[in-house]
């Protein structure tokens, strides 16, 4: 059996299928790809897209990070992360959907909008995984790239302020509800809890994410101040993933 996740170290959706992955005791490769150059090795292999995460399972190729755990769940079904039980299942379903869309996008706008303000740190970060060169190229080239990421995740001062409008309030019913209960649906991990954990991770940048963080008095003043802000409604998040991660 062969499985290899086509993947950025650095996204967080990717994190998603890694924490899943581990958590089925899924032997598997990661593909470390850098951002722009990806483009034409995941093509070759969905044919249509680009995005990552991509699985290749012995020649099946699934794309996209909610895809990928319906896969999993069906290959490799012990400690399914979908609940048998239809009505939690669609709350599982629900969340997942929910975080994908609103808590991913904002955590890597926000996230980006900063980071790419500091090339010295965010380099390192998007070459993770890669050959040591890439570093260098991506030094030399960065202006386009931060004109094109900009332009192409819509980053910009506007839109990192939305931004943090929906992570302080996604943030803030997330750590509610794991103040109250050890899941966030049913009494075990789930799909909802690894979407939550996993888009969130930037935030609290743990050991377990393949990337090297910069220290946090290292950040941009709104970063740092933003971020020591929220911390009581991210520390719930954090100890959640710490908790149920593992190595």
């Amino acid at each position: 059996m062969t499985v290899r996740l086509y993947q950025f170290a650095i996204s967080h959706y990717c994190e998603k299928i890694r924490w899943a992955l581990d958590y089925k005791g899924v032997r598997y490769e990661t593909i470390n790809l850098l951002p722009g150059q990806h483009i034409r090795p995941i093509r070759s292999l969905t044919g249509k897209a680009t995005s990552v995460p991509v699985l290749d399972h012995d020649g099946e190729i699934v794309q996209g990070s909610a895809a990928i755990i319906d896969h999993l769940d069906k290959s490799f079904p012990e400690h399914s992360l979908t609940p048998d039980d239809p009505e939690q299942r669609q709350q599982a379903l629900d969340w997942e959907h929910r975080l994908d869309e609103e808590a991913g996008p904002a955590v890597r706008c926000w996230s980006y909008h900063y980071l790419l303000q500091r090339p010295k740190r965010v380099i390192p970060m998007l070459a993770a995984g890669t050959p040591f060169y890439n570093r260098w190229l991506l030094s030399l080239a960065f202006s386009r790239v931060d004109e094109t990421m900009r332009q192409w995740m819509k980053i910009n001062q506007k839109t990192a302020d939305a931004s943090e409008r929906i992570m302080e309030s996604l943030l803030t019913e997330l750590a509610e509800h794991y103040r109250r209960r050890p899941f966030l649906v049913g009494d075990r991990l789930s799909r909802a809890d690894l979407a939550a954990g996993a888009l969130f991770a930037p935030l609290f940048q743990p050991r377990q994410y393949p990337v090297p963080w910069p220290a946090q008095q290292k950040l941009l003043p709104p970063m740092r101040d933003w971020l020591t802000r929220m911390e009581p409604s991210i520390a719930p998040l954090r100890e959640h993933y710490l908790k149920h991660r593992g190595n």
